[in-house]
């Protein structure tokens, strides 16, 4: 019995430490994710005069509309989502068998499609100024950097995503490889009946 304690001891260190790992593939994905959304912001605004604020795409004639910011998200998800594959294929998942790049990027992609919408849906209900959930204007009321409620919204939607896409990835796109469990016997010497 200890010794299964000390083997479940063992995959929960295993598991914690890839999580970690995990963590700070994210986090650096995290810092990614902001300088584009940051930047994507920042060039809409100066070539064309657009706020993250503006309507993009009414979403089929109704009260609902897609708005710049979740462009400007969409596009920063596009890269963070790559540079995360990337890291996590050659550090935290490293031990795993591999599959080619595509064939990887695809199910992860997938897993952070996910893990996008989730985020896409704290962001607009953190963003909306009618949500129960909404940033209060008082405080970030977009006149500087740390009080531009996009920033936030993006930070916070990440975090809210995070766990949820460790999970998907542990069990989908990086899973070992299935072990299969042979019955022991002891070896049968040639001319002996075998028991």
């Amino acid at each position: 019995m200890s010794s299964e304690r000390s083997g479940g001891s063992v995959q929960l260190a295993g598991f914690l430490r890839q999580f970690l790992m995990f963590g700070i593939v994210g986090g650096s994905g995290t810092i990614v994710n902001l300088f584009v959304s940051f930047l994507s912001k920042k060039i809409a605004g100066w070539t064309a005069g657009i706020s993250e604020h503006d309507v993009f795409l009414n979403l089929l004639g109704t009260e609902y509309n897609l708005r710049w910011f979740n462009v400007f998200l969409a596009i920063a998800f596009l890269v963070a989502n790559t540079w995360n594959y990337q890291l996590n294929r050659m550090w935290t998942f490293r031990g795993y068998t591999q599959r080619s790049w595509w064939r990887g990027y695809v199910p992860f992609l997938c897993t952070g499609i996910g893990a996008f919408i989730v985020s896409q849906i704290v962001a607009t209900l953190l963003m909306n100024p009618t949500s129960p959930i909404a940033l209060p204007t008082e405080i970030f009321d977009d006149s500087t950097g740390l009080r531009t409620k996009f920033y936030w919204a993006t930070a916070i939607s990440i975090l809210v995503a995070m766990p949820v896409n460790f999970v998907v990835n542990k069990l989908w796109v990086f899973r070992g490889p299935k072990v299969v469990v042979v019955d022991e016997k002891e070896p049968v010497a040639l001319g002996e009946p075998s028991r």
